[in-house]
């Protein structure tokens, strides 16, 4: 079995889904408990455009997706590979490179959990949902939204 069979590429999308409104959306994942995050998602081995792996993702996590533009923020994050999700990875892998998107709504709309993933969400203002995720990146991509 190939080390593609077995373990997650080390290159995934954060998604931030805001509203014109000011807020933005925010999930929470089943596992670790109260893990705060906006979409993310590993890209699969046979992807090659991270853009088409940010909408696959968004329409998995929230059911959002159709008609909906995804900015391309430009922005590549490194960063270790947390302790909970080492075991998914190579063992020689330590390092994650994660591509951000962003997709602003004219007024915040309900999402569609997937239940095996997130277990609720909610749209907070700009500067809670900020407090509240729980990666450094996915702060710095909310608090880059534009106004």
């Amino acid at each position: 079995m190939s080390t593609q069979n077995r373990h997650k590429r080390p290159e995934s999308v954060l998604v931030v889904v805001y509203a014109l409104t000011g807020e933005v959306l925010v999930l929470r994942r089943r596992h670790p408990a109260d893990f705060w995050q906006s979409v993310t998602g590993s890209l699969r081995w046979e992807e090659t455009d991270p853009l088409e792996a940010a909408r696959r993702e968004l329409f998995e996590e929230t059911g959002l997706g159709e008609g909906l533009e995804i900015i391309d923020c430009n922005k590549v994050n490194r960063f270790p590979i947390l302790p909970p999700w080492r075991h998914r990875y190579a063992p020689d892998v330590m390092e994650n490179s994660e591509h951000v998107f962003r997709v602003g709504l004219a007024e915040r709309r309900p999402a569609v959990l997937n239940p095996n993933e997130h277990s609720a969400c909610e749209w907070l203002p700009r500067s809670i949902a900020a407090d509240r995720v729980t990666s450094w990146t996915n702060r710095d991509a909310i608090l880059a939204l534009p106004p």
